[in-house]
């Protein structure tokens, strides 16, 4: 029994066992095979971000602080409190108010309650600051997320323009080898030169140098998106290389000026700087009015029930009353009204104010810059979407006419009409003028995507 009973444990351990390493398996094949779109790509980064996490935690911190706002104004405080202790020499009879000396106890029992009913409205004015900081907390939240997103969205585009330059220069290298084997068979048949021979591999050797160059920064380019994405570093990363980047029509100077004056206006209701820049305003205009409220009295109301038990266990023949007997006999009640009027603390109360106002003159400035930096980026970033979309027009208009040039020098070139050199001249030219017209295609892009998120479109729901 023992033996059929082991055999069958390890039996089920092994079938365990595989099943682990087959979920594992496929996981991970899983997750290899995924291909991550720029959307992807950002939500990933967003919910494993540290600072999104950090972020939520002070934002969690701010729910805690209103939460106890709103408790401090409506509910007063409560305390209920025991005492229990043995007096060994001289002490006063509760019955007698006479001074004995026999061994007592004593246990008592208390039950407090009080309430500010004003102290300069403080209670009411931190309800406000805290429900600000509430919507502030979640501002920053989403500050710290687009910031992420954009960073991903960078990082991305490299990889895209590294991933598209890499696939150019293999063409590149396949058409300059096809190029030496060709010409080193015209060098047999007369047609070339051994000179042209050897700048033709000249060229192949240089074009295999920048292929490895490219190489190299694509790893790097990779290691930078998991690194912003907090993608382990040991796994792949596959992602989709299909981007829309079309370029979009130019305004007249009468309708881009209103666009400008729009989307001002939006991005000043929108932006999370100029909101948060606008909270801390107000708080610190809520604070500077508590601390002028704080010249008046302050005004409090207590109660409370307490009673005792005592007796006398080291004298002979004492009978004690009941527990509960004493406990009703000696049971008291207090209510307690409390008037606290401000006379002269060192002008502490003052200098709170002066110190307030401070800070309030402060936050406007803040304020104030806040919306004028944001005005500056607007403009700006319309600035640079239209002149990445004029270039973005050239680019690709420039790539086509060296394309079509490039295809005539390379029958040139088979045909004997041009030398080695201007027929690499014009191979250069082209993968210049094609790398130049992806780069304007991707900052047309970014630039594009930063457009519309002023005007309000956060960068996930833009794709």
């Amino acid at each position: 029994m023992g033996e059929e009973y082991h055999c069958i444990m390890k039996k089920n351990t092994t079938i365990l066992t595989a099943t682990l390493f087959m979920l594992l398996t496929c996981s991970s094949a899983w997750a290899q095979s995924v291909v991550m779109g720029l959307k992807d790509c950002m939500e990933y980064a967003v919910s494993h971000s540290n600072k999104v996490k950090m972020q939520q935690a002070d934002y969690r911190d701010a729910q805690i602080n209103r939460r106890e706002a709103i408790l401090t104004a409506f509910t007063p405080s409560v305390e209920a409190g025991s005492y229990a202790y043995t007096n060994f020499g001289r002490s006063i009879d509760p019955e007698t108010n006479t001074y004995i000396r026999t061994t007592s106890f004593h246990n008592g029992y208390s039950l407090s309650a009080g309430m500010v009913l004003f102290n300069g409205f403080q209670a009411v004015n931190n309800l406000k600051i805290t429900k600000m900081a509430e919507k502030m907390g979640l501002t920053k939240t989403r500050q710290v997320q687009d910031q992420i997103c954009l960073a991903t969205m960078e990082a991305y585009c490299n990889v895209l323009y590294y991933t598209e330059l890499e696939q150019a220069l293999r063409s590149q290298v396949a058409t300059a080898e096809s190029a030496l084997l060709l010409a080193r068979r015209q060098e047999e048949l007369g047609q070339k030169s051994h000179a042209e021979v050897v700048q033709m591999q000249a060229d192949l050797a240089d074009s295999d140098y920048q292929l490895t160059n490219c190489r190299n920064r694509l790893n790097d380019a990779f290691i930078t998106l998991k690194d912003v994405m907090l993608w382990p570093v040991e796994d792949s990363l596959k992602i989709d290389c299909a981007l829309n980047a079309n370029p979009v029509f130019m305004l007249d100077n009468e309708s881009e000026g209103h666009d400008h004056n729009a989307m001002v206006a939006e991005a000043r209701q929108t932006m999370p700087q100029v909101f948060l820049a606008r909270g801390n305003m107000e708080n610190a205009r809520v604070a500077l009015n508590t601390a002028r409220w704080q010249m008046l009295p302050r005004l409090s109301f207590y109660g409370g029930w307490s009673s005792s038990f005592f007796t006398y266990p080291g004298q002979a023949g004492y009978v004690a009353t009941p527990f509960f007997e004493q406990i009703k006999n000696n049971r008291g009640q207090y209510v307690q009204l409390s008037l606290n009027i401000p006379i002269f603390d060192r002008l502490s109360r003052c200098s709170n104010i002066a110190r307030k106002k401070n800070a309030y003159h402060r936050a406007v400035a803040e304020y104030e810059q806040a919306l004028q930096e944001v005005e500056s980026e607007v403009r700006r970033a319309v600035a640079d979407r239209n002149g990445a979309s004029k270039a973005l027009s050239q680019a690709e208009a420039r790539a086509a006419l060296q394309k079509e040039a490039y295809a005539l020098n390379a029958k040139s070139f088979e045909n004997g009409l041009i030398s080695a050199i201007e027929y690499q001249t014009a191979s250069n030219s082209y993968l210049n003028a094609l790398a130049e017209a992806l780069n304007a295609r991707l900052q047309y892009f970014i630039k594009n995507s930063v457009v519309n998120y002023y005007k309000g479109s956060a960068y996930l729901e833009q794709f």
